[in-house]
């Protein structure tokens, strides 16, 4: 069991360090099966290359290798309990919410799934790298919050928790793939593909890339 400054970190918990700075990944990820293959998600996509450059993301994306993103809610009451759920499990929770989705997970991990062929068909890369590159290019830095002094209130720039940062990324993925695909004939999966693709290329057409962009603006112009 490894250990940062005397505390102890579970088990298969990977330390990098970049320059002196500890850069802890909680998930393991030398999961294998009873024949010693490695685990691909939906039984295509491998764990293995998959690269998360953000740092401050690193510990709370969950990468361990997984057939079927589905924890059945082992870690809802946990604090913090989320930076140990699957991050595929996570685009699929919010793919639930709201209206006509709600509650059918089956349905939500099928849109994940085609979603996900749709990218390697359109990009050639492995779609688990272009979500994770999709998350570090929409996950803000910076934002606003409300501070009331002598009944006066007025908007301060702040910096944004990593937890939080992968939220907003997370949500913001989702609403795109939503808000495309309402009152359109192109199918919801398609339309998650191309938020995918196009948030991974940090390209303006994104709704989650112009999400960010929007609100580190405002955060710049409250400085």
């Amino acid at each position: 069991m490894s250990s940062i400054f005397g505390e102890q970190l579970p088990k298969g918990t990977r330390v990098e360090y970049i320059g002196d700075v500890p850069i802890v990944e909680e998930c393991p990820r030398d999961v294998k099966t009873l024949n010693g293959e490695p685990v691909l998600l939906f039984g295509k996509w491998s764990y293995e290359d998959v690269v998360i450059r953000d740092p401050g993301l690193r510990r709370y994306i969950c990468l361990r290798p997984v057939v079927l993103p589905h924890t059945e809610g082992r870690y809802q009451k946990k604090r913090f309990g989320k930076a140990r759920i699957p991050i595929v499990e996570r685009l699929i929770n919010l793919m639930m919410r709201p209206g006509r989705n709600a509650g059918k997970k089956h349905k939500a991990y099928n849109i994940v799934k085609r979603a996900f062929d749709l990218v390697y068909y359109k990009t050639g890369k492995n779609p688990l790298q272009v979500f994770i590159d999709a998350i570090i290019n929409t996950a803000p830095r910076e934002e606003v919050t409300r501070i009331i002094m002598g009944g006066i209130a007025y908007a301060v720039s702040v910096d944004v928790s990593p937890q939080r940062r992968l939220d907003l990324a997370l949500r913001w993925i989702a609403e795109g793939a939503r808000a495309c695909s309402f009152n359109n004939p192109k199918p919801i999966e398609e339309c998650l593909a191309d938020e995918l693709v196009a948030a991974a290329a940090n390209d303006p057409k994104s709704y989650a890339v112009r999400k960010r962009e929007e609100l580190e603006r405002i955060a710049a112009a409250s400085r």
